[in-house]
């Protein structure tokens, strides 16, 4: 068989090294889960750490593994999964690349996660300045990075490789989306590292006395902002390839997919101002055009929703659904591979909704810092996302281990995503009101005592506090589900689904493989949005903050 050749099943050598990567992504899951429970329990006021632990630093150990390592980890994995079953086998050199790249990421981790389980790296998942950690956390930070792009050179050079096989032919769906996302990272890392690499260490190693704080914001933000792209399009590949094959439709439009992932890699990255809208330091001018870019990501999100909407409805009528709604009730309700996913799609609408009162100039003023972004970031990453990348573990990981889903873990696994659906709906909620009366994010209890504002903020805390230990009960339930698809299940062939273009579908044309327009479009658009502001914060920085001889 020819190593580049397509198959139904991943290779077992591949397969491999998926699932060592979901091994690293569900410990995270459960340590970074772990901390998150003792983190609103605090916050409610009803519990005290014990043995001298902080509250900001299990927040950063929640931060940091849950929305680091947990996505990156199941991200690469998945990629690897999805570009070994639809480009064909990985080549030798790309899976060694890989495994390098692997446990480069996972010693970064256990470095990252060692400073800060000793307190020495209690600065958040942001890591802004001044907050400073031990030289060793960034060491390990930028490890992870780096074990990613070697990652990503992995899964790339695999893609180059079924091109020159394929030439004049259009690639397949799946590996296109992977290819999209793993040059948003590309692009995007540049950001932190620089930030980590050229400020952080430095200061971190007492080289320099001070750095540019409004610079490394920015750069950490050109990151951060894609960063939360990085995890949503790998549950669009779910949404637009796996779903229509399990619900058995059809992908509604092959060209619309390929166009919504290109616009997510052009206007997701050239719009980090919009973190930093109430920042001195930054023309206004500036910001208003990046809002404006951020404003046309709504664009590809609405191409997504018609998309799949379009494919449920069609569904629905091919097995006799008549009015309006009638499709919703043909869908495969008992079937966790897509209730898990859906219960994503749908939590996607609220998310989409607030973040469209994040990115506005005028409604952020209202929301800027309170714990409604934290309440917003819930329901993007901690269920859109999350909840899909747990539907795809349901199948992913027996398709791995040579293994099935039995009716029993398919039973729990529907249970698992209603008990999240439950638990995020009185953490999320509870988290937008109190940001709505003002709330601050990365507070606790303490802060406040018992002044009439911490007093007021109680019911909503308590709210977070019985939402987030329902959520830790799911996480549970995850935990069980991964441990019997890994280990226990029954031998058996469990189907990787990949869904096929419908019949009245348009001819995918050739342009969106001509990566020289679409990267090309995209350095273009980052340098307009940042070469000046990034030069105004360089000559016009205050007095004291030019420690660092480049910035």
């Amino acid at each position: 068989m020819n190593k580049l050749s397509v198959t139904t099943k991943v290779d077992p050598r591949d397969a491999k090294l998926s699932m060592a990567h979901f091994h690293v992504a569900f410990i995270a899951l459960a340590l970074g889960g772990f901390a998150g429970l003792l983190q609103v329990l605090v916050r409610s006021g009803t519990f005290e750490l014990p043995f001298g632990i902080t509250y900001y630093q299990v927040l950063t150990v929640h931060g940091v593994l849950l929305g680091l390592i947990l996505t990156t980890f199941f991200i690469i994995g998945f990629q690897f999964a999805a570009i070994s079953r639809t480009a064909g086998t990985l080549s030798n050199k790309a899976r060694l690349i890989g495994w390098i790249g692997f446990w480069t990421m996972t010693l970064g981790t256990a470095m990252a996660a060692t400073m800060v389980l000793l307190n020495e790296a209690s600065v958040l998942f942001t890591f802004y300045a001044p907050l400073m950690a031990h030289p060793i956390f960034y060491i390990g930070l930028t490890l992870v990075i780096v074990g990613s792009w070697l990652s990503s050179g992995a899964m790339l050079s695999s893609y180059i490789g079924w091109r020159k096989q394929n030439p004049g032919k259009v690639s397949p769906l799946l590996s296109f989306m992977v290819v999209v996302n793993t040059l948003l990272w590309l692009v995007a890392t540049i950001g932190v590292a620089a930030t980590v690499l050229f400020q952080m260490l430095p200061l971190s190693l007492g080289m320099v006395d001070s750095i540019n704080v409004l610079v490394s914001r920015t750069l950490f933000w050109y990151f951060g902002h894609p960063l939360v792209y990085f995890w949503l399009l790998p549950a669009y590949m779910c949404w637009y390839v796996v779903i229509p094959k399990i619900i058995g439709g059809k992908i509604f439009s092959d060209s619309l997919a390929r166009m919504s992932f290109i616009l997510f890699l052009l206007f997701s990255i050239p719009v980090g101002f919009h973190h930093q809208l109430t920042e001195p330091g930054i023309d206004p001018a500036w910001k208003f055009l990046q809002v404006i870019l951020t404003f046309l990501v709504v664009i590809p999100s609405l191409m997504t929703a018609f998309s799949m909407f379009g494919m449920f409805e069609n569904y629905g009528r091919s097995k006799g659904a008549k009015g309006l709604f009638g499709w919703f009730k043909k869908l495969p309700w008992g079937d966790a591979r897509f209730v898990v996913p859906f219960i994503g799609m749908v939590a996607f609408i609220p998310a989409g909704a607030g973040g469209l009162v994040n990115a506005s100039n005028q409604l952020n003023q209202v929301i800027h810092n309170t714990i409604w972004v934290t309440g917003h970031f819930h329901l993007t990453l901690a269920t859109s996302v999350v909840l899909t990348f747990f539907g795809i573990a349901y199948w992913l990981i027996p398709h791995l281990t040579g293994r099935v889903l039995t009716k029993k873990m398919n039973k729990l696994a529907i249970i698992q995503a209603c008990v999240w659906a439950i638990g995020m709906t009185f953490m999320s909620g509870s988290m937008h009101l109190a940001g709505l009366l003002g709330a601050p994010r990365r507070s606790s209890y303490s802060t406040y005592g018992d002044s009439q504002t911490a007093i007021d903020w109680i019911p909503y805390q308590i709210g977070q506090a019985i939402g987030g230990s329902i959520l830790f009960i799911g996480i549970i339930l995850v935990l069980i589900i991964f441990i019997n698809l890994s280990f226990f299940a029954p031998k058996g062939e469990q189907e990787f689904p990949i869904g096929e273009m419908a019949e009245e579908a348009e001819k995918t044309p050739m342009v969106f493989e001509n990566w020289k327009i679409w990267i090309g479009l995209t350095i273009v658009l980052i340098l307009f949005a940042y070469t000046i502001p990034f030069i105004d914060m360089i000559q016009n920085a205050p007095p004291g903050s030019k420690g660092y001889k480049f910035w």
